[in-house]
């Protein structure tokens, strides 16, 4: 009697995606760390790195949507792929800027805008890998699994560059993030495929576990729907039907109000805590850990809890409600954060609205998907 063999590709590759997740916020967050050198070398201030964060805004958002359309017509593989070696590129480019060079802060702006726009393909490539190869009932928990490299990525970052930089400059700094992501590029590279029907080591068994939980099926009934297309035909969605979704403008502020807070953290909370707090530098990178470590912690127990609710109440509760209730946590442990006394009490305070604020992040798994085609 033949055993059956199960395997479990799609959770090793959504954990190299919470690898990838965490290069791609060491690498965004890795200037602010070494602002107060840089500044200090080309004779920036903080007015004008402010200007170079915002630039990696800038880039960010100018190419989330091209981002996307390439995930779904390429596949994740390759996107994400190509992306991390940008990323490693822009890095690098940052370390071999000499000292002295003249319009530095152009020089950096441009560099930060290009890291921005290769850092916009990470998680539409991720939701794509997440549509294809992820059951509905673990899509709470994966996606948690991915965004904790978030938290960690970030939460390393401090200790890590501040020791590089200390003892090597903050080139150092920039050089390692840059072979760190060349690395884990190869490697997803070499591990993933763009579906569990490519790839020769996903058993049968895997491969009927993800699609039977393609569809899900709640314990409170939703309201009828559509019956989905053959897969033989998939269905083309239009941007007319996406932007005339009723909850996309929901969306839209839910993550504009998301955004805003988690850059203050990734860029200006070190910044503040040595600047404003009054930290010294190996102190202020200790606690500018607190917010990403929480990050890491949310992620992973609010990936899990969005799937339990969503079992036993529905795809509203455990992806909306959720979510809705995170956010009022975050916006009354900043209010509290904020007025303390206290450095060390503020920042322990702080960390714990980066960790609700985290929590609530892709909740709500979109139920559309556009065609590759």
């Amino acid at each position: 009697m033949s055993v059956e063999r199960r395997t479990r590709v799609r959770f090793f590759l959504a954990f190299w995606l919470f690898i990838l997740s965490g290069v791609a916020f060491l690498d965004r967050t890795n200037i602010s760390i070494a602002g107060l050198q840089i500044s200090t070398e080309y004779g920036l201030g903080n007015q004008r790195l402010g200007w170079i964060f915002s630039a990696f805004l800038i880039g960010y958002a100018g190419f989330q949507l091209p981002a996307g359309w390439l995930a779904a017509r390429f596949g994740p593989r390759r996107v994400l792929t190509i992306g991390v070696v940008w990323w490693g590129v822009a890095t690098a480019l940052t370390a071999l800027l000499p000292s002295g060079i003249s319009h530095a802060v152009m020089l950096l702006i441009a560099i930060r805008f290009a890291l921005g726009a290769g850092e916009a393909v990470i998680y539409p490539a991720a939701n794509q890998f997440v549509a294809r190869w992820v059951p509905m009932q673990e899509r709470g928990f994966i996606n948690g699994l991915i965004f904790a490299g978030v938290g960690a990525g970030s939460g390393l970052t401090p200790p890590l560059l501040t020791w590089l930089i200390t003892h090597h400059g903050w080139r150092a700094a920039f050089w390692f993030s840059a072979v760190i992501g060349l690395v884990a590029g190869a490697v997803w590279w070499y591990a993933a495929r763009d579906t569990p029907e490519e790839h020769n080591a996903v058993s049968p068994a895997e491969l009927r576990e993800i699609r039977d939980g393609m569809s899900f099926s709640p314990a409170v009934p939703a309201p009828a729907a559509d019956p989905p297309a053959s897969s033989a035909a998939p269905a083309r969605i239009s941007w007319y039907a996406i932007f005339h979704r009723r909850d996309l403008s929901a969306l839209m502020v839910g993550y504009f109000s998301f955004g805003y807070i988690a850059w203050i953290f990734f860029s200006w909370f070190f910044l503040y805590m040595a600047q404003v707090r009054g930290f010294d530098l190996k102190s202020s990178a200790r606690y500018a850990m607190l917010p990403f470590l929480s990050m890491t912690v949310f992620c992973l127990v609010g990936g899990a809890l969005s799937d339990r609710l969503t079992r036993a109440y529905g795809l509203r509760t455990g992806r909306c409600g959720l979510a809705s209730v995170a956010m009022l946590f975050t916006a009354g442990f900043l209010v509290l954060g904020s007025q303390v006394h206290s450095p060390q009490l503020a920042g322990v305070i702080l960390a714990g609205s980066a960790g609700r604020h985290r929590s609530r992040l892709r909740r709500r798994s979109p139920p559309l998907e556009p065609s590759a085609g």
